[in-house]
C-alpha cells in the first residue's frame, strides 16, 4: 500500500503555546490582533506614501515596498488562524488547509531573505561604487531583482510541500506551534522523518545563508569603504544611510541564526519559550519595519509630515483650537 493511503488524519489542531493558562488565551490574542492591525496599518501608511509621492519612486523605495507586500502577507497567512484560535478556542485547520499555510509560511519567508540580500547589493553600490549607483541600481534593474526573488523563493516551499504532502499521517493532529510549517508537520508522520527532513533542513539554510552571506560581505566591504573616508561627518554620514537597512536585516537573520545555532551551542529551551522566538523573529520585524524606515529615513519623514500637516483630521483640530482661541 502507498505511504499516502495509510493517511487517516483528516484536519489538524494548532496548539500555540501549549503552557499558555486559559485564562490567558484573551491576552494571547488580544496582543497578535493588536501586532497583526500594526503590521497592517504601518506598512499601508507607507504603500500609500509610496502611490501618492513622486519622490519616493526611487530603488531604495522599491525595495521596501516588495519587503512590506511579504511583511502582511507573511502575517496574513499566520496570525489570523491563532487569533481565532486563542479568541474562539477553534485550532482546527483542515489537512490540505495546512499544507497550504506551510507552503506560504515558507515562500514568504525566503523571499524576505532574498530582498535583504537586494536591499544590501543597493547600499553596497552606493557606497562602495557611488558614481555608478544610477546607471546600476536603476529602477527597472530592482524591479528584475525583486521579481527574481519571488520566483527563487518558489522551489524551496514547493519541494516541502511536495515531499511532506504524501506522507502517512495516522496518529496525533496536533501541531505544536502557532502555524503549520514543515517541522511541526512532519513531526506527526508516521514515519521516519529524517530522509524528508534533512532535505528541507539544507534547503532552509541554503535559502537563509545564502543571502546572508552575501549581506557579510556587502557591509563588510561597506565597512572598508567608510574606513577609508578621511573625515569623521563624512564615515558618519555614509554609515546613517545604511543604518535603517542594517537595522532591518539584523531583525530578521540574527534571531533567526540564534534558533538554529542554540542547539549545537549547548543551549535548550522550553517548548514555549521556542515557539516565542521564533514568533518574536516572524512577527515583530513586520510590525517594526515601517517604524525604522519611516522614522529612520528622511525622505520618508519628510512626506509623511507633509501628508500629516495636510490631513483633514487635523486641520480640522487646528481650526477647532483658532476659534477656541479667538472666542476668548
Amino acid at each position: 500500500m502507498p505511504e499516502g493511503n495509510t493517511t487517516s488524519v483528516k484536519n489538524f489542531v494548532i496548539v500555540g503555546f501549549p503552557g499558555l493558562h486559559a485564562n490567558f488565551y484573551g491576552l494571547a490574542s488580544a496582543v497578535m490582533l493588536f501586532v497583526y492591525v500594526c503590521t497592517l496599518l504601518g506598512n499601508g501608511i507607507f504603500l500609500t506614501l509610496f502611490l501618492r509621492e513622486n519622490r519616493l519612486r526611487k530603488p531604495m523605495y522599491y525595495i521596501i515596498i516588495n519587503l512590506a507586500a511579504c511583511d502582511v502577507l507573511f502575517s496574513t497567512t499566520t496570525l489570523p488562524k491563532i487569533i481565532t484560535k486563542y479568541w474562539f478556542s477553534d485550532g482546527n485547520i483542515s489537512f490540505l488547509g495546512c499544507f497550504v499555510q506551510m507552503y506560504f509560511v515558507h515562500y514568504f519567508g525566503s523571499a524576505n531573505s532574498f530582498i535583504l540580500g537586494v536591499m544590501a547589493f543597493d547600499r553596497y553600490v552606493a557606497v562602495c561604487n557611488p558614481l555608478r549607483y544610477v546607471n546600476i541600481v536603476k529602477n527597472s534593474n530592482v524591479m528584475i531583482l525583486c521579481i527574481a526573488c519571488w520566483l527563487m523563493a518558489e522551489p524551496s516551499a514547493l519541494m516541502m510541500v511536495i515531499r511532506a504532502y504524501p506522507l502517512p499521517y495516522c496518529g496525533a493532529n496536533t501541531i505544536v506551534q502557532c502555524y503549520c510549517d514543515h517541522v511541526s508537520i512532519t513531526k506527526l508522520a508516521c514515519t521516519d522523518r529524517t530522509p524528508y527532513g534533512f532535505p528541507a533542513l539544507v534547503s532552509a539554510m541554503v535559502v537563509l545563508l545564502g543571502p546572508l552571506a552575501f549581506i557579510l560581505f556587502s557591509y563588510f566591504s561597506i565597512l572598508i569603504a567608510v574606513l577609508r573616508i578621511s573625515t569623521t561627518q563624512g564615515r558618519q554620514k555614509t554609515l546613517s544611510t545604511c543604518s535603517s537597512q542594517l537595522i532591518i536585516i539584523s531583525l530578521f537573520f540574527l534571531p533567526r541564526c540564534f534558533n538554529y545555532l542554540a542547539p549545537y551551542i549547548g543551549l535548550s529551551f522550553s517548548a514555549d519559550t521556542q515557539i516565542l522566538i521564533i514568533m518574536l523573529y516572524s512577527l515583530l520585524p513586520p510590525m517594526i519595519n515601517p517604524v525604522i524606515y519611516c522614522l529612520r529615513t528622511k525622505e520618508v519623514k519628510e512626506v509623511l509630515a507633509k501628508n500629516l500637516a495636510k490631513s483633514a483630521f487635523l486641520q480640522s483640530v487646528k481650526n477647532r483650537v483658532h476659534v477656541s482661541a479667538l472666542s476668548k
